[in-house]
This record gives structure tokens, sequence and C-alpha cells, in this order.
């Protein structure tokens, strides 16, 4: 008789705790005990038939179906704003590993930077009965963070602040900002720009815009400076913000941009090439982030890079000392960042 077709073997049903109890001959009770390591008060040889079954058969418990047997899913929902953005990465890998080391599971959703899906992603993960939450969410909503708050769960917040007495994990940005504008300003640039994707409810670049026009007063003589919001995708929009600091820079002041992410120093950089501008020559650029890529565009671009997995890392701390009954108040750890300087603000002049 031939051998059963690849597609045969894949198509076999997964065997299920009535197989194995119709395989040893017993009850399902029975069986589950085995599985929970609860048969000392059964016959050796009758565990040793369920146990023989179990390995015939190849069957395997659902780790999520005994986990809630136990009252307790070890399940742990992460809610990002848009993993194409580095910092949600990075955040996602220090969670990952403090979880894992505590023995709980991360599940991921990841929102794509739209707004509409935030209420969906609370839903989605509380299906899978996550016995908590960690929040980048994009903040544009009461009603999500209501959502999240009946569900009863420990919430910690990462980078973004929301209107809740909630433990907040991120970068300290009345520290980040000035640092990076009195480099720029000690090489030379004195004619800024902030450039941030629409700010909204997002604390962090509400922070950093604050951060920026508050440096700028300080140091109304040495510099000046300007804001300006440009949409995800709006090229033109962005090419004329470089356009207008040019020329208000003129020939006697040298332009800068300070860009509030990593997607967004992107770019400005892409943005400089279109207008024939050379990087820490024709206009300076600072970014918020460290990635793989920003020692290699250009002269290399000058960043702040946070400290982010220890966010993810003290994020998952948080959450699972709360999960595991510790009474504290709601806590904020801001974390510094540190200037990695490259050619884009190097003093070319």
């Amino acid at each position: 008789m031939s051998a059963p077709s690849t597609a045969a073997a894949v198509s076999r049903p997964r065997p299920t705790i009535d197989d194995v109890a119709r395989e040893a001959g017993v009850s399902k009770a029975t069986v589950s005990r085995v599985l929970n390591r609860r048969g000392e008060l059964m016959s050796p040889e009758l565990a040793a038939r369920v146990q023989e079954a179990i390995e015939r058969l190849g069957y395997a418990p659902s780790p999520m179906a005994q986990a809630l047997k136990r009252g307790r899913s070890r399940l742990i929902g992460l809610v990002v704003a848009d993993v194409a953005n580095p910092f949600s990465v990075a955040v996602l890998q220090g969670a990952e590993k403090v979880c894992r080391a505590a023995g709980y599971m991360l599940m991921l959703f990841n929102l794509g930077d739209d707004e509409a899906r935030e209420r969906e992603a609370i839903a989605a993960l509380a299906s899978y009965q996550v016995e908590g939450f960690i929040l980048h969410a994009l903040g544009r909503e009461r009603q999500v963070l209501d959502d999240a708050l009946q569900r009863g769960k420990p919430i910690v917040l990462v980078d973004r602040a929301l209107d809740a007495p909630l433990d907040l994990v991120g970068l300290d940005n009345a520290q980040a900002v000035p640092l990076a504008l009195a480099h720029l300003l000690q090489q030379g640039w004195n004619e800024l720009l902030f450039v941030t994707e629409p700010i909204h409810h997002a604390s962090s670049r509400k922070e950093r815009h604050a951060a920026f026009h508050a440096f700028v007063d300080a140091h109304a003589g040495p510099c000046r400076g300007e804001s300006v919001e440009c949409a995800p995708g709006d090229d033109a929009a962005l090419d004329g913000a470089l356009r207008a600091l040019l020329h208000r820079a003129g020939k006697k002041r040298r332009p800068a941009v300070l860009a509030v992410n990593a997607v967004v120093s992107l770019r400005v950089a892409a943005a400089a090439k279109r207008l024939g501008l050379t990087l820490g020559r024709e206009l300076g650029l600072v970014g918020f982030d460290e990635t793989d890529w920003a020692g290699l565009v250009g002269p290399g671009i000058t960043t702040l890079a946070q400290p982010t997995g220890e966010i993810g890392e003290r994020a998952a701390r948080c959450l699972i000392e709360r999960l595991e009954g510790q009474p504290v108040e709601p806590r904020r750890f801001r974390f510094p960042a540190r200037l990695i300087v490259r050619g884009s603000s190097q003093d070319g002049a």
C-alpha cells in the first residue's frame, strides 16, 4: 500500500482530548488530570496508558486553554502607533524580552497610524483575554481610553500621555530638544525649523513642539525658529516649508531642521535631495530616533538616540508589577536622550 500523500497528512485533523480519551479507554477528566499533573491518585499503569495515547496521537494541549483553566492567560497586549516607525519596533523588542523572561507572551496590534483602529485594537486584544495593556496609542479619542479602562485591566502608556492616572514610560523631551538645538546653535545653524507630523493629541509631539519654541524664545538673539506640521506623504508641503526656511535665512543666516522622528528625518533628507541641498552645508538636520540607516544617508544624519529598548523593557516591567499585585501610585519614567553627531549638523561653512 502506498504511503499517504503529503497533502493528506497535512489535512489530517489535529487530535483532541476526546481522541486521547478514546485511545486510552478513559474519561476526558482522567486525561485532564494527567495533563495537569494531578494524576497522583490514579494507578501508575492508568497514567502511563494515558501518556502513551498522548504520544501515539501527537496530542498537544492548547497553552491558552490550559492557562485560562488556571484563571490566567499570561498574555499582554501591546498596541503600537505604527511599526513603520523604528521607535515602535524597538519598544516591541524591549517589551517582548521582559515578558518572555517573566513567563508572559506579548500580542501585538499595529494601528498603522490609523486612529479609527484604536477601539478595534482594544476589543481585539481583550477577546484573547490579555491580562493587561501596553499602549503606544495615537491618543486622539477619549473613548479609546475609556474602552481600555472599562476592561478593568492594568494599563501602561508608552511615549504618549493620556488623560488618566496611569504609568507612563517615555523620553525626557524637555532634555532632548535643548540638547539638539544647543548643538545646532554651536555649529552655526541659527535659522531653525521644527518639522513634525500633525500634532493632534500626541503628547510627545506637543512636548517637543513646546520645548522647541521655549528654546528659541530663550535664545532670541542668537537664533530664530518656526515650526510646521507636514502630513505623511505631503511632499509638496514639506518642499515648500524648506524653501520658506531658506528664504528666511537668506545669505546671512544658516538654516537647519529638527525632525520630530525618524520617519520625518528621512522625508527631510529626501526633500533636501529634491531641492538640490547638501546636508551639513546648505541645510543642517538633527532627527529624533537613532536608526540603522542614519549613518548611511548623505553625510550621515545627526540623531537624538532614545533608549527605546529600555523604554519597552520598563513598560513591560511596570505592567507585570501591577499584574503581580504591587500596589503603587501611577509612575512617570522619563529617559534622557543621547546626541549622536554626524555630518548633517557639523559646521560645514
